[in-house]
């Protein structure tokens, strides 16, 4: 299809009486990642839970292959095909590795096909299989998350801080496993706080401060020299 499988209009969003999110505009399209940046506190995480139906925006629309999926839950939009893997990985710790694969047999995708194609992408969790998962490595528990997200057979996948509490050379790795998702057609957002890493790869990079896209366009050199005055202190 052409245009954005994903896109953001217009949206507002609040935790209680509080708005976090003002008349934000983004859009991803199929095969491209595009970088969520900005400080702690600006409303990146926010971002993704309404793209993903988890939080619901005070107004604005969400459009999911060009088709308004404002409102939709977010049960619906996963069938749909946009899976959000969340801040802290989120695996099942005192399960093994093939029992947290198993869990994603919910999709109808059968448990050998499953564990085949998350092996296939991460080699190191096949020889951690019947390890608990609460026992693997930082980079192994991402590896983890990416592969029961991805057994949703997603079109949009949403990231939220892939690097946490990760050494820089499992970043690295990570993020040239994001590459070649996106080049299998998926469209990605990645939410970082640490934008050196994401940006090597991204096609888009959008800049958050308060609530708002203060920046965004192609993550060419100038956007490198100005990052440093987003985080420490909005342009006024």
């Amino acid at each position: 299809m052409s245009g954005p499988l994903l896109e953001l209009e217009d949206i507002h969003a609040a935790h209680g009486a509080i708005t976090v999110l003002h008349a934000v505009d983004l859009a991803v399209e199929a095969g491209r990642v595009v970088a969520l940046l900005g400080p702690n506190g600006a409303g990146k995480t926010t971002l993704l839970s309404v793209a993903a139906g988890v939080h619901r925006p005070s107004s604005g629309r969400l459009l999911l292959g060009g088709r308004s999926a404002t409102g939709i839950h977010a049960r619906d939009l996963a069938r749909a095909g946009v899976c959000l893997v969340p801040q802290g990985r989120g695996v099942f710790p005192n399960l093994s590795v093939r029992d947290n694969l198993r869990m994603m047999t919910f999709t109808g995708r059968a448990q050998q096909e499953i564990e085949e194609n998350a092996y296939a992408r991460f080699p190191v969790l096949a020889t951690r299989r019947t390890q608990p998962a609460g026992t693997l490595s930082g980079g192994e528990q991402q590896m983890l998350a990416l592969a029961r997200g991805l057994a949703t057979d997603p079109a949009v996948l949403l990231l939220d801080e892939l690097s946490m509490g990760l050494a820089p050379v499992v970043v690295a790795e990570l993020y040239e496993l994001v590459a070649e998702i996106a080049r299998q057609g998926v469209a990605l957002l990645v939410v970082e706080q640490f934008a050196t890493a994401v940006l090597k790869i991204a096609d888009h990079a959008a800049v958050v401060v308060r609530g708002r896209i203060q920046w965004q366009g192609h993550p060419d050199g100038s956007l490198h020299a100005e990052l440093s005055s987003y985080y420490l202190g909005s342009p006024t």
